[in-house]
């Protein structure tokens, strides 16, 4: 860890190495499950922006099976630390018979996923699952099926890997908790 990132305003939770090894479990579980997709009809990563795009490419990296990225655009967050209650989707998806594997950042009270989910399913694809890099149980208030979890973490605010606060910190390579 280089001396920017030892301060006392971000508490490491999971170091490079973890979420490398953890990655890589969970793309050979896909590559597994998934095993009877075709170049044909490959399996469909949708990366959740921003948060979500460093752990979809390296997760794309480690599925050994046809397949192919897309992304939707949505946010819930204002400039505080927690939901504004109303979720913005914008994509530009054709997804109709496709199977489909909706790849998080985080999941907490749920509803951003949840909404994702819905839309999704009008445009009728063959599968839907969910993939996300951490899952926050305690935070939910909505429902979700999470096919795949990197991590379980408490109910704090995550930063690092793709994940920001107010565009901050997205680079670091480790997971670590926002200190206030």
């Amino acid at each position: 860890m280089s001396e920017p990132y030892t301060s006392n305003t971000i508490t490491p939770l999971f170091s490079a190495g973890a979420i490398e090894k953890r990655v890589s479990e969970i793309g050979k579980a896909i590559a597994n499950d998934f095993a009877l997709v075709t170049p044909e009809c490959p399996l469909l990563l949708i990366a959740v922006l921003k948060g979500a795009f460093i752990f979809a490419a390296d997760l794309l990296r480690t599925i050994t099976i046809p397949c192919c990225i897309d992304f939707v655009h949505a946010s819930s967050y204002g400039s505080e630390k927690t939901s504004s209650g109303s979720v913005s989707i914008k994509h530009n998806l054709t997804i109709t018979d496709r199977h489909l594997l909706i790849v998080e950042d985080i999941i907490d009270t749920g509803l951003t996923m949840q909404q994702i989910t819905a839309e999704l399913l009008t445009m009728k694809p063959a599968s839907l699952g969910i993939c996300t890099l951490l899952d926050k149980p305690e935070a939910r208030k909505h429902p979700v099926d999470i096919t795949y979890t990197g991590f379980m973490v408490p109910d704090t605010f995550i930063v690092g890997y793709g994940i920001d606060y107010n565009e901050h910190y997205r680079e670091l390579p480790f997971l670590g908790v926002l200190n206030s």
